[in-house]
């Protein structure tokens, strides 16, 4: 129903979109969208996810655990809850309830390590947090997700979450089970706007907990219902559920981890009702079951569902968007009504004078209705942060590096183990943020040279760098009490992009001749800094005049001729000379960008020798960014 004829009506529609009339049409076409009657979407949540990854790391199967995070416990696995211990417990308070309780604090970062471990005495003064770990067990049931739903959109939720549109291989399914469905029979009378046939019986099966549609006249057993027709809507949240309990079953097998699902007609009620039986179930909400499920709940809680933020999982409270701040409260008073039940007498005219256009969402939300599409997200992030609020204000200089250094470690380890995927991925652009409080933040950022082996001391070197240019001439005392460092820009190169920066990135293969290396594998002995690189070498023509078509360059011992394409198309003499020129300029800046590409633009001191990587700043200085070493610095 529209806008305008919920306007007209001027009086509160309640749940009259549940039971629409299927036609053929419907099955027939493919592209109905977030509309689309026969629509299935759920949400699959990763049961106390962080608790899990520790009890499969260590190899942990039913003992009590908790994952700490400095002071405060983050995540509680199942048998631990037995005891009655939550998140918002003390630790003391935790092992007095359960004396064998396992406790783990998250992995962190420090100073001089390539990676985050799991260390004694972790401090948060010198230490960062890590959830690396968790990222990457992440990623691999979002790729079981994509291996065994091939034709489903899937949308990463958070890093324990993802919703599943299974609109399309339900369809699939459906005409295959029911192939009489494909065809708009011959004496139909409407042709495709023909509703469809009744469903034949269903059997829902024991691998899902069915929400009751009405639970003052339905059996106590949530698996068997009587009071209302199956719907062809039922049928496709059936074939739903046998796929995702299919998964569901797998990513328990091979990776050790319980998920829990909700399955509905879309976003909202599919997460709204993921938590229904936790741990290791899976939960769906039919049509005619929506009306009694969320009129009793209180409508300051049910927006939880909608957070795409999570401040806590499991079905523990959140901060709630929309519903759970200020709209939720101006509602509540405005109307002296804490439930959905209490506010669907309310029109959508009403609401609408007193809340403006956002009373329609809140008008549909309360009566199941959601038209947010599930979206994959792009495999590329644009971005990454690396970040610390730091509970020891920095307040000089000298202390920055330390953190520098952390931060640099965190964002190195991400971009390489993108790159196990990926491995052209390039960040432009890295980025140093300071601030303090609120209104005083300042930042600074640099390109970042493409180079294949992305390490801790190259990171930290240039965030030193930006360091030294940010906070070094700041006048009198600061302080900075948030930090952050991070990527920008990030890419995959093209294909002529990567087949330039795989030449680069591996010098030691120059116009096919190998460069002669030491016996303990090290490249020779640089030139020292003063001597030029090769863009200022010129290189070494077989002839040079007014008609030379032809060079050898000393570099790299190749002749370079203009193209027979470009000689047959003009005689003139200075259209061939400034072409020759052209191309001896080319040429010469690629082996200058070649030269960039090996060295570290700031000073670097390696881990366990006394060799420094000399500064290529100079010789940017008297010679510019010219040609491709322009184009790879580019932001």
């Amino acid at each position: 129903m529209s806008l305008a004829q919920l306007k007209s009506k001027g009086k509160a529609q309640d749940y009259e979109d549940l039971d629409p009339v299927l036609t053929y049409r419907h099955i027939l076409q493919n592209n109905l969208g977030t509309r689309d009657p026969l629509r299935v979407v759920a949400l699959c949540d990763s049961d106390a996810f962080y608790a899990a990854c520790e009890m499969v790391r260590l190899g942990v199967t039913d003992k009590p655990l908790v994952v700490l995070q400095w002071e405060g416990i983050i995540a509680v696995n199942y048998p631990a809850r037995k005891f009655g211990i939550t998140r918002f417990h003390k630790l003391k308070d935790a092992k007095e309830r359960c004396p064998e309780l396992i406790i783990i604090h998250v992995a962190t970062y420090k100073e001089g390590e390539a990676e985050p471990g799991y260390w004694d005495n972790v401090d948060s003064k010198t230490h960062k947090v890590s959830l690396d770990y968790y990222r990457r067990e992440s990623a691999k049931v979002l790729a079981m997700f994509k291996e065994g739903l091939p034709d489903a959109e899937i949308e990463k939720a958070s890093i324990d979450e993802a919703f599943i549109d299974f609109t399309q291989p339900v369809r699939q399914t459906l005409i295959q089970r029911y192939p009489y469905l494909s065809q708009i029979p011959p004496d139909a009378p409407n042709g495709a706007d023909t509703p469809l046939p009744p469903p034949p019986p269903l059997n829902w099966g024991t691998d899902s907990h069915l929400i009751p549609i009405n639970p003052a006249v339905d059996s106590e057993s949530d698996n068997v219902e009587i009071s209302a027709p199956l719907t062809w809507h039922d049928v496709a949240l059936q074939i739903a559920s046998e796929m995702m309990h299919k998964v569901r079953v797998d990513i328990a097998t091979k990776l050790g981890y319980t998920t829990s699902a909700g399955i509905a007609r879309n976003k909202f009620l599919a997460k709204l009702c993921a938590s229904y039986r936790k741990p290791y179930s899976q939960t769906i909400l039919r049509n005619q079951a929506i009306p009694c499920y969320l009129k009793p709940l209180e409508f300051q809680k049910v927006s939880c569902a909608l957070c795409s933020n999570l401040l806590a999982h499991d079905g523990l409270s959140h901060q709630i968007r929309f519903l759970g701040g200020k709209l939720g409260e101006a509602l509540a008073k405005e109307y002296d009504v804490s439930t959905v039940a209490d506010l669907l007498p309310i029109s959508l005219e009403e609401l609408q004078s007193k809340f403006g256009e956002s009373a329609l969402w809140v008008y549909e939300i309360f009566r199941g209705i959601d038209r947010s599409e599930v979206k994959e997200k792009p495999a590329v992030n644009k971005s990454m942060l690396a970040a610390k609020a730091l509970q020891k204000p920095i307040t000089r200089i000298a202390d920055g590096p330390h953190w520098i250094r952390v931060l640099a470690a965190e964002l190195s380890l991400r971009l390489n183990d993108a790159r196990k995927e990926r491995p052209n991925l390039w960040p432009k652009t890295l980025v140093l943020h300071v601030g303090h409080g609120y209104g005083n933040a300042r930042s600074k950022q640099a390109p970042f040279p493409f180079t294949r082996d992305v390490t801790v001391d190259i990171v930290a070197a240039a965030g030193g760098k930006l360091w030294k240019e940010l906070v070094g001439n700041v006048a009198g005392p600061f302080k900075i009490s948030i930090l952050s460092l991070g990527f920008s820009g990030i890419e995959v190169t093209d294909a002529s992009q990567q087949s330039i920066a795989t030449f680069l990135a591996n010098p030691s293969v120059v116009a096919g001749k190998k460069r002669p290396r030491e016996e303990n594998g090290n490249p020779p002995e640089r030139p020292h800094r003063d001597t030029p690189p090769a863009r200022s070498r010129p290189s070494s023509p077989t002839s040079i005049g007014p008609n030379s078509t032809s060079f050898t360059c000393s570099e790299c011992h190749k002749t370079i001729s203009l193209s027979p394409k470009l000689l047959s198309s003009t005689s003139d003499v200075r259209e061939r000379a400034q072409a020759f020129a052209a191309m001896k300029d080319e040429h010469s800046d690629f082996h200058f960008a070649q030269s960039v590409a090996r060295e570290v633009e700031p000073e670097v001191k390696h881990v366990g020798t006394s060799k420094k990587v000399k500064s290529s700043k100079t010789h940017r200085k008297e010679n510019g960014p010219k040609g491709i070493e322009k184009f790879f610095n580019r932001t």
